[in-house]
């Protein structure tokens, strides 16, 4: 069940001594007269109603809102709260706000070996952090792999572009390498599509593979560098699990064994000119590449530990008006889970509080349903308001919904997902992942128009964003979702690299920061609710554009 006991976080909140209990707290040095006039300055009702939910939820007493920790649980019951007091109606489990989300949680539990032997020659075992990192997998707590070796390029099949990174091998019962990410060439939510691992996994496991192996490129070792890596190696992941417990995978059967250097990779491929080539025409931003099977065979022994872990979704929903409509479903989410406690920061903190990521998000969430209550028009369709676990473990806890939702999910017609809006400059555009692939990309034009901005287009299409948010998981079960950001036009591009530079993932992540401006928090929530409206009150459903790639692949509504 999900715990529910008072800490003295919770004890705080019901006392209404939240505010007072994030004043207190450490901010990098400043005086607590500087923290507190900061904390209590006064704001405009709606820019002081975003900052109290975010106060209270990236505060230190949250730590860092980790999935499955009881700072979640107690972060989970305030927006429950929320959701009551704005008169949205229950849509968990059994007349709750909460679905109870099944995660397995596992890592590597040693440092395992890699042995490579090429044709006849004498076997040679591969150096933990330099060569290599070790996979966990979840399916088992021993993984022994002996197996010959197949190189496929970025591991790609994709027939609409006549493209096979497997052709002229066999992948059967072989360990693939391919290169992490994707090559130029691809729209680029397509190419984030196409470099996500978990699909090149699942394309091994159709080729039928024993397992993966990702290869550092000389792209991803100039954006993450693989000694990086080792600072994360033995980090608990996560997925969600069955009734019998068997965890959820995209490639069961087929699990990633390591991820490998381009130092290790030339071990791996020692003395073979095709591998030169291939690294060669990777750095030189060829797209494709020679696949090509050596006489080298690679032995796996990995160790794997499990635990069970529960955590929730909070869900709550107003009831459509129209009896035509009122059935079909709009679903907005966010993500209310951080990253936790980790390493220090230089001012000693060790707290990832995630103020932008994502507690302003759900302070949209939260608002916007009470847009929808002040309005005093009931929305023609439903519209639920989901808070969402483990996004920050791989986008569980909305891959757990999308398969198992708490409203029939042929009902469900659109996803608008608010993750990580950047509120530190006014925002002269928007950029709305996913809009321009169906009919919800008029509905943000005219709802973006409503703050006076335009539409821009994704300017960093090399990181995945589109698959790096929970909207995603929509996606791939053929539902029309946008995922809504502050634009990079004008000052946009140097405020968003700024905060990716200094507060991404980092315990700077705070409500205390200067920079924050939460006048753009309400312009944000206008743009939201005027999107949700729209969709919720049009006399059509949202349609996928007809021969959309993705509305194709996973059967979405218009798509054929």
């Amino acid at each position: 069940m999900f715990r529910s006991a008072l800490t003295p976080a919770l004890t705080l909140v019901l006392l209404g001594l939240a505010p007072a209990l994030h004043a207190q707290q450490g901010d990098g040095g400043q005086t607590a007269a500087d923290r507190n006039a900061r904390i209590t300055a006064p704001l405009p009702a709606d820019q002081a109603a975003i900052k109290a939910h975010v106060m209270f939820l990236a505060s230190d007493a949250m730590r860092g809102r980790e999935a499955g920790s009881a700072e979640y649980d107690i972060a989970a019951q305030y927006v429950a709260a929320q959701y009551y007091a704005a008169g949205l109606r229950p849509a968990g489990d059994d007349g709750s706000y909460l679905q109870t989300v099944p995660l397995l949680s596992f890592r590597p539990a040693d440092q395992g070996t890699l042995t490579v032997t090429a044709g006849k020659g004498t076997p040679m075992t591969l150096t933990f952090g330099e060569d290599y990192i070790p996979g966990g997998n979840p399916e088992q707590a021993a993984t022994l792999i002996d197996a010959g070796v197949v190189f496929a390029g970025y591991g790609i099949v994709a027939p609409q572009y006549d493209r096979d990174d497997y052709k002229g091998v066999d992948a059967k019962g072989k360990i693939v390498a391919f290169f992490s990410g994707a090559p130029g060439g691809f729209d680029g939510e397509e190419r984030a599509h196409f470099g996500n691992n978990s699909n090149k996994a699942a394309i091994a496991k159709a080729k039928g593979a024993a397992g993966v192996i990702i290869l550092e490129s000389p792209q991803s070792a100039r954006v993450r560098p693989f000694e990086r890596l080792k600072d994360v190696w033995d980090e608990w992941r996560m997925t969600w699990a069955y009734a019998d417990g068997r965890g959820h995978l995209p490639a069961p059967g087929t699990p990633t064994l390591a991820s490998l250097s381009i130092k290790g990779a030339a071990k791996l491929f020692a003395g073979d000119k095709r591998w030169d080539a291939a690294l060669k025409a990777a750095g030189d931003g060829k797209p494709m590449l020679q696949a090509f099977a050596p006489a080298t065979k690679l032995a796996v022994s990995l160790k794997t530990e499990q635990k069970k872990v529960t955590s929730a979704n909070v869900a709550g929903i107003i009831p459509g008006s129209d009896p035509g409509l009122k059935d079909e479903v709009v679903v907005l989410t966010a993500h209310l889970d951080h990253v936790g406690v980790g390493r220090a920061d230089a001012r000693g903190d060790t707290i990832y509080n995630g103020a932008m990521d994502n507690a302003m998000g759900v302070a949209a969430l939260i608002e916007g349903a009470k847009r929808f209550a002040a309005s005093g028009k009931p929305p023609r369709r439903s519209v639920m308001f989901l808070a969402v676990t483990a996004e920050e473990k791989g986008l569980i806890g909305a891959d757990y919904f999308a398969h198992n939702p708490t409203v029939p999910k042929a009902n469900i017609v659109a996803n608008v997902n608010l993750d990580m809006p950047v509120i530190t400059y006014k925002f002269e555009d928007m950029i709305a992942f996913g809009a321009a692939r169906s009919t919800l990309g008029d509905a943000v034009a005219r709802a973006t128009a409503v703050v006076g901005v335009g539409v821009g287009t994704d300017p960093m299409p090399e990181q995945g964003f589109f698959v790096r948010s929970d909207h995603y998981r929509f996606v791939q079960q053929g539902i029309p979702s946008v995922f809504l950001w502050p634009g990079m036009a004008g000052p946009g591009q140097a405020a968003f690299n700024a905060f990716l530079g200094k507060h991404y993932h980092r315990p700077s992540d705070e409500v205390s920061n200067p920079e924050i401006l939460w006048d753009q928090g309400v312009r944000f929530i206008d743009a939201n609710y005027a999107i949700a409206r729209e969709i919720a009150d049009a006399d059509a459903r949202p349609r996928w554009n007809k021969g959309d790639f993705f509305g194709l692949l996973y059967g979405g509504y218009g798509a054929k």
